[in-house]
């Protein structure tokens, strides 16, 4: 039987993997060349290659990849376009939509609470948001009360029995009437979640869904500040990413990257209104963020050294062992998208492999992280203690990139 939480001795395991090297009081990570961390640097020049022969194919306009090791970045590379019209060369201090990227940030920030005391992730969420009171299930045509509440622990691991509206389940129909996630903001969007029927009863299934904008109201009244604010001071500020937030600001504009898609002659802009370029009243803890490989490799450094960096202790590490350890219960395992993805569990807020699958042998046991809409990619090995950034603006989403670049990256591990 699968614990819900990790075990005294898994805890333990994980702090080690993840103990950082010291309080640093620069705001910028180490660097270092690959042979000093165990990296083949003629073997992680494949990553390049591969990126560029993307460009060439026209399969993507530009990209950025961040490699980093044993607490440096070994790799930082920007290839093609940020955008077309006019020319704009890729940099790597181009700033991307991060979509579903968000949604980790959103739950260290709910993590923050929980190490205050403000928030336990067996509470139920209508301690929070009341509005959510008398939900029901749909079960066919009929509408019956959820098995158990719902809690704050299903918010996070996306269980929670809310949906998306375009993900093929039977209730997608009446997301798309009454659209939650087009609400003026976190509060009318609970209003509008509230006539709404869950998908499923709370605990039974692995649904991915906008339980990750339901967590951010959730801190925002547990905390008392507007969830972008509390963002913003307790995990932007101390981790120095100088270029997140939920919009690009006009004098950031000149490094914001255009979306692309599938035209008739190949890849073509992405036209009409951009939501990332005006500040919102919907505070999405989904995928309301831009960001940029610097900035949220911080926020893996961060995670990757147990809550800390540059001397600013951001969570506990027993906290952050369990984001990054399998919290489904047995009847949500595996986790899939239409069909199940074999030993891959969810923590609070990262995917997390939990059992070897031999038909993805670049896919290593503790193996944590997610992507983005646009085709954005992070993942993190602790075994290897090495975390990868991959970031495009592509839509409908593609994981080619993360599929091309992972074996490459694993490969140049010498030491593996």
């Amino acid at each position: 039987m699968k614990s819900r939480f990790p075990s005294f001795a898994v805890v333990v395991s994980a702090l080690v993997l993840l103990a950082g090297t010291g309080c640093r009081h620069s705001t910028e990570l180490g660097t270092a060349v690959p042979q000093a961390v165990g990296l083949s640097a003629s073997k992680l020049a494949a990553v390049d290659d591969a990126m560029k022969r993307q460009i060439a194919d026209g399969d993507i306009v530009g990209g950025v990849v961040l490699v980093a090791r044993q607490g440096r970045v070994i790799h930082l590379e920007a290839f093609g376009q940020r955008d077309t019209e006019p020319a704009a060369p890729m940099q790597t201090d181009t700033i991307f939509r991060i979509y579903s990227m968000t949604k980790p940030v959103a739950t260290a920030a709910a993590m923050i609470l929980v190490d205050e005391g403000k928030l336990h992730p067996d509470d139920p969420v209508t301690k929070f948001v009341p509005e959510l009171a008398g939900v029901k299930v749909a079960v066919g045509d009929e509408r019956v009360d959820p098995k158990r509440p719902m809690t704050v622990a299903d918010l996070m691991r996306h269980t929670a029995g809310f949906s998306y509206g375009f993900l093929g389940h039977p209730i997608d129909p009446l997301y798309n009437e009454v659209q939650p996630l087009g609400a003026h903001d976190l509060d009318e969007m609970a209003e509008r979640l509230a006539k709404l029927p869950l998908a499923d009863h709370p605990g039974d299934t692995w649904l991915y869904s906008l339980s990750v904008d339901v967590l951010g109201l959730v801190v925002q009244r547990a905390s008392g500040q507007p969830f972008d604010v509390f963002l913003q001071e307790r995990l932007f500020d101390p981790l120095d990413m100088k270029d997140t937030g939920f919009f690009c600001p006009p004098e950031k504009l000149h490094r914001f990257a255009a979306v692309y898609e599938p035209g008739e002659d190949g890849l073509a802009r992405q036209q009409g209104g951009d939501r990332f370029i005006e500040p919102p009243t919907l505070i999405s803890g989904g995928g309301g963020l831009v960001s940029t490989a610097r900035d949220y490799a911080h926020f893996l450094m961060m995670v990757r050294n147990g809550g800390e960096l540059f001397g600013h202790r951001i969570l506990k590490p027993e906290t952050v062992a369990l984001m990054t350890h399998d919290q489904l219960p047995p009847a949500a395992f595996p986790i899939g998208f239409g069909q199940p993805d074999p030993g891959v569990g969810f923590g609070f807020g990262f995917s997390v492999v939990v059992e070897p699958n031999p038909g993805v042998p670049d896919r290593p046991v503790g193996q944590f992280g997610w992507s983005g809409a646009a085709s954005t990619h992070a993942w993190v090995s602790p075994a290897d203690d090495l975390f990868v950034i991959t970031l495009e603006q592509r839509q409908p989403y593609s994981n080619a990139t993360a599929d091309l670049i992972r074996p490459l990256v694993y490969d140049a591990l010498a030491d593996r």
